[in-house]
């Protein structure tokens, strides 16, 4: 049986069962203060010893959530809003049973075209979450632009352009697919 790790925030029942855990071993270690359940599926390691990060916290409650629009840009350093709640995106048939006190998670329903295009997944340590890419999160952030404000969708667009990592060709590939060329190409040519 292996030790739990200090370097996973949360760990899910399967990766427990597969570390050697019975249910009964696992019902130990939430009675010993080791683990915390937080769903169903999922557990806080209490000896985790890294750094915190409100987006393993999304992972946890929010099965298959993307981190996206100004989480994400606030990720890239596209905007310098800070967002209260760490927005994350859900297909629309998905729910989600649990949500923390802490961090605050703001769920947003995505069709499953807008889901499936620029998922990223970033690992640091032994955690792991799933993030839109750049352009991804800049055509979603101009997409929902009236409800995150001109003002902040105008910031996200002005600091990707500064980029040299940039790429225009894959932002006007997922506006097409998403059905927005227009109103991206509108951005871009005002912007540029």
């Amino acid at each position: 049986m292996t030790r739990l790790t200090e370097n996973k925030k949360f760990i899910t029942t399967a990766e427990l069962k597969d570390m050697g855990y019975s249910y009964y071993k696992i019902d130990k270690l939430e009675k010993d203060g080791l683990l915390r359940r937080v769903n169903r599926s999922t557990y806080e390691n209490l000896t985790y010893k890294g750094d915190e990060n409100d987006f393993f916290s999304a992972e946890a409650f929010v099965p298959n959530g993307v981190i996206c629009l100004m989480s994400a840009a606030r990720y890239y350093d596209l905007t310098n809003f800070l967002p209260d709640a760490v927005d994350v995106a859900i297909e629309r048939k998905k729910k989600v049973i649990t949500l923390p006190d802490w961090p605050e998670i703001k769920i947003f329903y995505f069709d499953p075209v807008r889901m499936a295009l620029g998922v990223t997944e970033v690992k640091d340590n032994d955690n792991v979450f799933h993030i839109f890419d750049i352009e991804k999160t800049v055509v979603d952030v101009i997409y929902y632009r009236n409800k995150i404000g001109i003002e902040e969708t105008s910031q996200v667009l002005k600091n990707y352009l500064k980029r040299g990592d940039r790429q225009i060709d894959r932002l006007y590939a997922y506006a097409q697919r998403l059905r927005c060329e227009k109103i991206v190409r509108t951005y871009l040519e005002v912007l540029m």
